[in-house]
């Protein structure tokens, strides 16, 4: 099963905060999120991040996301999960539209 796209937030919340709302637009991710074509990763490798259980898989943006925040700071997968549960930056260059969004 391939990946929903992300639902946007359309509730305000008081415990579901727009990362646009929180981060600094001028942190170098947010900056590089918005020059990367992620339409092209979901094209060429959106068919490898398929799900095999009843669960939607993760969204492509996410995991290549992931991988490239795993990669430029040489983490272990565990590493890269906890930096990434705690930096506003790291979600939003992800994908992420809340604050509250999913926890891999």
């Amino acid at each position: 099963m391939r990946a929903k796209p992300p639902a946007p937030v359309v509730v305000q919340d008081l415990f579901r905060q727009e990362l646009v709302n929180i981060i600094n637009m001028r942190h170098e991710l947010v900056r590089l999120a918005e020059l990367i074509d992620w339409s092209v990763f979901d094209r060429e490798f959106g068919a490898q991040f398929v799900s095999t259980t009843d669960c939607p898989a993760l969204p492509t943006r996410l995991v290549a996301g992931l991988l490239y925040l795993k990669h430029t700071d040489a983490l272990s997968d565990e590493e890269v999960i906890d930096r990434w549960v705690e930096n506003a930056s790291w979600q939003h260059f992800c994908g992420e539209q809340s604050s509250t969004g999913r926890v891999c």
